[in-house]
């Protein structure tokens, strides 16, 4: 048979183009690394053929290990943007030992079918109009079993809407190398309003809680619990009316957040001591927080924004965040991959010490000339491409002598330490890079010289701000022995 190719309409992401305009929000979130694809930390394109896939749903095996299931996955002949090629797997699983997330995630195995293969963990019959995918929504552990929750999804229609055909809870006994979708609860959604299309699972207090949303992305959050010994047994369900707890039909389930809400994301989180809920609302992911798992939630407050991300989607937290650091994993349409962002928390779950830098990703540039709130000096532009280590657009300088830079003006505090990141590509014969901070219009206090990047590379740069209120972070390039480039794109400056 010839290989599966097919160009899915995009099925949780936005396939937008041109510059973003549904929000104009900051985003306080950080672009810590690429956690799937080509140029992802564990290089998953080559160690299992996952060249692009979504979504990312993370948990705790309990036995020491992340488990991350991914959504629609493609393998050698994929090329971006979007969900396309050859190797099509509705679903794969890595497993993840790394508790170092400050530099990125890595995996360490995954599922297989064969040496250097993820495998499809739930068959799907890939027909359009009958069940063209099955998707996992959510995870949790219970002693040594895992639970998988999934959507079979009947027809993608325009982005945000869907069919499903009914929503179940598989299990495995292995790890997630097998999984049994027989004789366990499933929700059926003949007339598309179901409740529970769609998990995110949360296990504490004796109970598994399962957060669900209807298919598609404009319906409401509702809430159920089952003893966490009896996950597969539906008549052990009790769903939260908006006063008390209730067995019986789904339908008595009341809304706990109002529409619209998808992609649903909650933990109990230490460091606050609240529940915390991310999800995709209209373009932003954003974040909530609760006092209990029945709210009231908090005002959503935004965590990455689709003018900085466009074609976000997902927006999964890691069960391993600790301290102040809360990290997730963030699907973009372009290039159809994960990447890792990092937000920080106060201690009442609020937002804290956000990326000053605005426009960290040059994705609300509209031309192809550079643009407020970034400078150039010499010759440089921003690239709409599909090369952008994130999205869409990234910033350049090229030329073949003298100086060229791309900065920007950011504001701090006086005599506080700060770091800067930022991911920088180069052409082969570049000799002479920098990447750093400078005093508005005067010299370099703090910066990094380099040769040739290979790929995109992660920067560093930590400075104290001195009797400073505002400074400059550029890179650049002296171009004084030949043609050379240098591409630069997801910039942040944080309090350290």
């Amino acid at each position: 048979m010839k290989p599966l190719r097919i160009a899915l309409i995009p099925l949780l992401g936005l396939a937008l183009t041109g510059p973003a305009q549904a929000s104009t929000t900051h985003s306080p979130a950080v672009v810590v690394s690429k956690m799937t694809g080509p140029g992802s930390v564990s290089a998953t394109d080559t160690a299992w053929q996952v060249k692009a896939t979504d979504l990312g749903v993370m948990w705790d095996n309990g036995r020491g290990e992340i488990l991350a299931a991914f959504g629609d996955t493609f393998g050698a002949s994929w090329q971006p943007p979007g969900a396309n090629g050859d190797d099509w797997r509705s679903q794969v699983l890595l497993r993840s030992t790394d508790r170092n997330l400050a530099d990125g995630m890595s995996f360490s195995s995954a599922a297989t079918d064969r040496p250097g293969h993820a495998k499809e963990l739930i068959p799907s019959r890939k027909v359009d109009g009958d069940e063209i995918t099955v998707i996992p929504t959510a995870g949790v552990s219970v002693g040594t079993r895992q639970y998988l929750a999934y959507m079979s999804v009947r027809h993608w229609g325009e982005p945000g809407y869907w069919d499903t055909n009914y929503s179940a809870i598989a299990y495995s006994d292995d790890n997630g190398q097998t999984w049994v979708t027989g004789g366990g609860p499933r929700w059926d959604n003949p007339g598309g309003a179901d409740h529970f299309q769609m998990a995110a699972f949360v296990r504490r207090d004796g109970h598994v809680y399962m957060f669900g949303t209807p298919n598609g992305r404009q319906g409401a959050a509702y809430l159920a619990r089952v003893p966490e010994a009896s996950v597969l047994t539906k008549s052990a369900y009790q769903y939260w009316t908006g006063s008390a707890w209730r067995s019986g039909a789904d339908t008595l389930a009341a809304p706990i957040v109002a529409a619209p809400v998808s992609e649903l994301s909650v933990q109990f989180n230490a460091h606050t001591g609240k529940w915390l809920m991310t999800y995709l609302k209209g373009s932003d992911v954003v974040l909530r927080s609760a006092s209990a798992p029945t709210g009231p939630w908090s005002g959503p407050a935004v965590v990455a924004s689709f003018a900085d991300f466009p074609g976000l989607y997902g927006g999964y937290m890691h069960p391993w965040s600790s301290g102040p650091d809360l990290y997730l994993a963030l699907s973009q349409w372009t290039p159809y991959n994960v990447y890792l962002i990092r937000v920080q928390l106060n201690p009442d779950g609020t937002i804290a010490n956000p990326n000053l830098v605005r426009d960290p990703s040059f994705e609300r540039q509209a031309t192809n000339t550079v643009a407020a709130p970034w400078k150039v000096r010499g010759n440089g532009g921003v690239d709409q491409g599909t090369w952008a280590f994130t999205a869409d657009r990234n910033a350049f300088v090229r030329y073949n002598r003298g100086w060229h830079d791309i900065y920007q003006t950011v504001q701090v505090t006086p005599h506080t330490d700060y770091t800067l990141t930022g991911w920088l590509r180069t052409s082969p014969d570049n000799d002479n890079g920098f990447f750093g901070v400078r005093a508005p219009g005067g010299a370099p206090f703090a910066e990094l010289n380099f040769r040739a990047l290979g790929g995109w590379t992660k920067r560093t740069v930590t400075f104290n701000s001195g009797n400073r209120g505002s400074i400059e972070v550029f890179a650049g390039i002296w171009t004084d022995n030949g043609d050379m480039w240098l591409q630069l794109d997801d910039f942040a400056l944080v309090k350290s």
